[in-house]
Parts: structure tokens; sequence; C-alpha cells
């Protein structure tokens, strides 16, 4: 009787350890797949603050050259300069 009993709780000691290990193993892909898709929304993220930058970089480096230009402009109406 006791072996049967021993037997029986090996078993189901064995049982547990199984399903545990399968359940810590879907939780491990789960927790991979959570960590891969938050790099590709960073990635995609960064790509787009990059991308926003680099507009307004542009469009700054045109309004100074249009500064420039309306600067140069009026220094030579102020001074009758015309021989640029």
């Amino acid at each position: 009787m006791k072996k049967i009993i021993l037997n029986i709780a090996l078993v189901l000691a064995l049982v547990v350890s199984v399903t545990s290990c399968r359940e810590t193993k879907e939780g491990a892909e789960k927790a991979g797949d959570a960590v891969e898709n938050a790099a590709e929304n960073t990635a995609d993220a960064a790509e787009g603050a990059l991308e926003k930058a680099g507009k307004a970089i542009d469009n700054a480096v045109e309004e100074t050259e249009e500064a420039a230009k309306a600067t140069e402009e009026a220094v030579e109406e102020v001074t009758g300069d015309d021989d640029n």
C-alpha cells in the first residue's frame, strides 16, 4: 500500500513539474514576442523622429538662406550699392 501511494505521489509530482515547465516556456515565448514588438516600435518611432528632425533642419536652412538674401538686399538698398 505504501508503494502505491508513493508511486502516485511521484507521478503527480512529475505531472506538475512537466505542466509547470510548459507554462514557463509559453510565458518566455510571450515575453520574447513582447520584447521584439517593443524593439520594432522603438525603431519605427526613432526613424519617424529622425525624419522630422531632418525636415526641420532643411526648413531652417532654407529660411536662413532667405533671411540672408533679404538682409543683403536691404543693405544694398540702404547703401545704394548695386555692383554685387
